[in-house]
């Protein structure tokens, strides 16, 4: 059986394509770099990250980019010889506006290398890519209507003014008529559009009913590409929207994937929600059997528009289980699960000594511009995560550095070393649980004074609970601060449904608000959720 989700933590709006018998799915990352994950798999059961392909300037600058901006629900398709990978770059979130801009890379293995990005339009986001029987392509996208009633973190439907289809060529751009083919359903917040084709018929999937509670994906169908489209006879093919008490809850944007024995399954995001609707893990991958059935429409296998958390795999595989996840930083190498915040230029903000990861104290926690933050998704309710903060001598109260649970600048918990006049070197609890719009911190524990040398961080998280422990010397761990609330560290925390929606990461960070760029060395990092 495959057990949902398959891809576990922040890993939303996931596309999906074959290329012989190897699936891969791209996902949204939003302001962490770099840009977009893909991940492989030859059983739809085991997946592994592949690649994070949009990793330089000239592909993605995020710098500015406010949270819960960014790369927003990729395409990934092949085609040609080539991966085709579409993207969104979101440069505005709250107000009327939302300045989304549209770009297209390939390359020619799923490891790159990938182009420089080709720009195709700013209409609105979540674009694809359908490639026709007879070579032609065209561009779905969604349009955004600024001057409807459209608020920022509550969108009202009128916002969404419907799937833009127009025929693209890889050397002529954009060209031919452009169309609205599809405003959706009355659920609204038509989105994310994926096409299909199967006999003579194109079948057009799209999510509606905003990525919270109501999320549902919605199927149509035309004999022409430019419609018009006809609901489903169910209108959605899956949703949660109906049974608050389904496991997999969120369910909507996703993608048709066929095997090659013929079998059909639809790809969708889900969250796992702690009691009262906190989702930490943010919104995860999952995947559904289907069958295609005589009236020429797809039908969840059994029946039904509910995702299940077990569903027939393509044939007999184990699924792995999770284990402990222990790095030394003594390569020349981030090792893959970690990412970073909006800045291609790494290099000012981490480095590699071969035996350290060395962050460069750059901009505060709550910077939307470079932030020495190193970070891995939270994958699991429960979990601890430790590290070694080897060197890190600050000379003021403007330095820090330490271990954080992190969403964005507004939700996040801090257990960082710095230094006062009256203390000298001490750890610190920064602590900033969802306190919108001026994010302003709370400091829930009192300083406890540091000795000379390395400084052993930790966290333990049981699904809506945290506690930070410490020790130096190798003596035993001892709790620092109060238990605090994990469930801020949430989708809905703080601004609640639709405030964010991106995912909790554990990690290290470093600032200096001085300008003078204080290091800290970190040697090593572990995440087990055994």
């Amino acid at each position: 059986m495959i057990r949902n989700p398959i891809l576990p933590g922040f890993n939303p709006d996931p596309s999906i394509c074959r290329v012989g018998d190897e699936y891969f799915i791209a996902t949204s990352t939003f302001e962490w770099y770099p840009g977009v994950q893909i991940h492989r798999s030859k059983d739809l059961v085991n997946w592994d990250l592949a690649c994070r392909p949009l990793s330089r300037a000239a592909q993605l600058d995020m710098r500015g980019d406010p949270d819960s901006c960014g790369i927003w629900a990729p395409c990934l398709s092949y085609a040609d010889g080539l991966f085709w990978l579409v993207y969104t770059d979101v440069k505005r979130y709250d107000g009327n506006f939302k300045d989304a801009h549209n770009y297209i890379v390939t390359a020619p293995s799923i490891e790159g290398p990938w182009s420089d990005p080709v720009y195709v339009s700013s209409h609105g986001f979540d674009p694809s890519l359908f490639h026709d029987e007879d070579g032609k392509k065209y561009w779905l996208v969604l349009q955004w209507n600024h001057i409807s009633e459209s608020i920022g973190g509550k969108p009202k439907s009128s916002a969404f003014d419907g799937i833009l289809c127009q025929e693209w060529h890889p050397e002529e751009g954009l060209k031919g008529e452009i169309k609205v083919i599809s405003n959706g359903s009355a659920l609204g917040l038509t989105e994310g559009p994926h096409l299909s084709k199967r006999n003579g018929w194109y079948y057009l999937t799209v999510a509606e009913g905003g990525t919270g509670y109501k999320h549902a994906v919605t199927m149509a169908r035309s004999r022409d590409v430019f419609g018009p489209y006809e609901l489903h006879p169910n209108t959605h093919l899956l949703t949660a929207k109906d049974d608050p008490d389904a496991p997999l809850q969120r369910t909507g944007h996703g993608q048709i994937v066929e095997t090659p024995q013929g079998d059909t399954y639809h790809t969708f995001l889900c969250s796992r929600p702690l009691p009262g609707r906190f989702s930490p893990l943010g919104r995860e991958t999952g995947i559904e059997k289907c069958e295609w059935r005589d009236d020429d429409w797809l039908y969840v296998e059994g029946g039904g528009t509910l995702a299940h958390l077990e569903v027939p795999a393509p044939f007999d595989v184990e699924q792995r289980a999770p284990g402990a996840v222990n790095r030394i930083f003594d390569e020349n190498s981030l090792p893959a699960e970690f990412q970073w915040l909006r800045t291609p230029k790494p290099e000012r903000i981490f480095t590699l000594t071969g035996s350290a990861l060395r962050l460069i104290g750059r901009e505060s926690i709550g910077s939307w511009f470079e932030q020495s933050l190193v970070a891995r998704r939270q994958e699991h309710l429960k979990y601890r995560a430790t590290t070694t903060l080897e060197v890190f001598e600050p000379t003021t109260y403007q330095q820090a550095a330490g271990l954080t649970t992190y969403y964005n600048r507004n939700k996040f918990h801090f257990a960082a070393v710095s230094w006062t006049e009256e203390q000298g070197r001490r750890l610190m609890l920064m602590s900033c649980p969802g306190d919108w719009p001026d994010g302003r911190m709370q400091f829930p524990a009192a300083p406890v004074p540091l000795a000379v040398g390395p400084v052993e961080l930790g966290v333990e998280v049981d699904h809506a609970k945290q506690q930070f422990i410490y020790r130096q010397g190798g003596g035993n761990w001892q709790p620092f601060g109060p238990e605090l609330d994990a469930s801020v560290i949430s989708d809905e925390g703080g601004r609640g449904e639709h405030g964010s929606f991106t995912g909790a990461f554990v990690g290290m960070c470093c600032f200096d608000i001085t300008g003078r760029g204080r290091t800290a060395d970190f040697t090593r990092f572990s995440y087990d959720p055994t």
